[in-house]
């Protein structure tokens, strides 16, 4: 349980009402509990609160929060920031640690720092070294030479391949995979794909095509504060590593190619692909499935919208949208102009069936 009181002073915020009132967790305005506090981060929340028990909620700064029926309040000039280290304080975690299974394999050869826990199920292979603090959760996988920075956290069925070098702090969520090979394959011929991209579509002669593979002979590396959601794969480098800098989030189900470099504090939000050899700037955000060709540049302080297809390079500050990705406004002002396309064949047909029977009536 903790204090209203406690709360407000732990994330360095204001509180009104009762401070001795105590929680135990949180919950939505509408069915709170009275032991619970309501989010009720923005008056649309705040309505929901006539159909709790909620007797305290974090609200904006302002907020008349006793008009709500409300014992105590806690008030944050940005709510939804505010909630970063409230969810901090509250989560009860996934039940991680305590220890080194005695399931674990860890081998002599790897360096382990002070308190690091390892799962049941985890191997740890040669020469690999754990920072200080670091939780590894049950069947994960430390390749030979890995290197992975103090107080970082492995959830369940995380694969680090050999070599991979990641910093401080590191999160990655069930199923991520680091340092797996990159998708790099040339055939002895030229290809139908290498005709067809440069001639914007004629790929030639077809002719059967065998694949020979280009094994991945660089690493991964990855900066400090870095977090990699559910499923998500950074592939490794063909020659130099894959990179991402500091900072940096990827979402579920992202995939990073070989080569890539991504800079610091982007955000790569769910099912968004980068192809290999791409470069992508620092403070770039690109929105959910947004796609990235190979070979390119995308600048810093990017925004991309869901879906976008990214086929040349971004310069620096654009916010882009579209298949193929162009300015927003332009895309949208475009868009626009499609939808009315119907109506502009119906007034040139009727027009030009005015303009024919006036002809025949001369």
């Amino acid at each position: 349980m903790h204090r209203i009181s406690e709360i407000a002073e732990a994330l360095g915020l204001a509180f009104e009402g009762d401070g001795d009132l105590r929680v135990s967790g949180v919950a939505e305005p509408a069915g709170c509990p009275p032991d619970k506090l309501a989010m009720a981060l923005k008056p649309e929340f705040a309505a929901g609160l006539a159909q709790g028990e909620a007797r305290a909620a974090m609200m904006w700064a302002g907020a008349d929060w006793s008009e709500y029926g409300l014992a105590a309040a806690i008030l944050a000039p940005r709510p939804r920031f505010a909630m970063a280290g409230l969810s901090a304080l509250m989560d009860p975690g996934q039940g991680l640690g305590g220890g080194i299974s005695d399931k674990a394999s860890v081998d002599p050869s790897a360096t382990l720092g002070q308190d690091v826990s390892v799962g049941a199920f985890t191997v740890i292979a040669p020469g690999a070294q754990i920072g200080d603090g670091t939780v590894i959760g049950p069947q994960c996988w430390i390749g030979p030479d890995a290197v992975l920075g103090a107080g970082s956290l492995l959830h369940a069925g995380v694969r680090i391949g050999a070599r991979v070098r990641i910093g401080q702090r590191f999160i990655a969520q069930p199923g991520v995979v680091v340092g797996g090979d990159g998708f790099s394959f040339v055939t002895p011929e030229v290809s139908g794909v290498e005709r067809a991209r440069q001639s914007l579509g004629d790929q030639g002669e077809v002719a059967e095509q065998s694949w020979a593979r280009i094994h991945s002979l660089g690493a991964v590396e990855i900066g400090d504060d870095v977090e990699i959601g559910a499923n998500s794969c950074v592939d490794r480098g063909t020659v130099r590593d894959t990179r991402i800098g500091e900072g940096t989030k990827l979402d579920n189900l992202v995939q990073v190619g070989h080569n890539v470099i991504v800079g610091r504090h982007c955000l790569l939000c769910a099912q968004v692909g980068v192809a290999g050899s791409s470069t992508i700037g620092d403070h770039t955000v690109l929105g959910g499935q947004t796609g990235v060709g190979d070979n390119l540049r995308i600048g810093s302080n990017v925004i991309t919208g869901g879906a976008t297809k990214v086929l040349a390079n971004v310069p620096d500050g654009r916010v882009m949208l579209g298949y193929p990705a162009m300015k927003m406004d332009t895309h949208i002002e475009a868009y626009k102009n499609l939808r009315r396309l119907p109506r502009l064949f119906r007034d040139v047909a009727r027009l030009r069936k005015t303009v024919s029977n006036s002809g025949e009536s001369d």
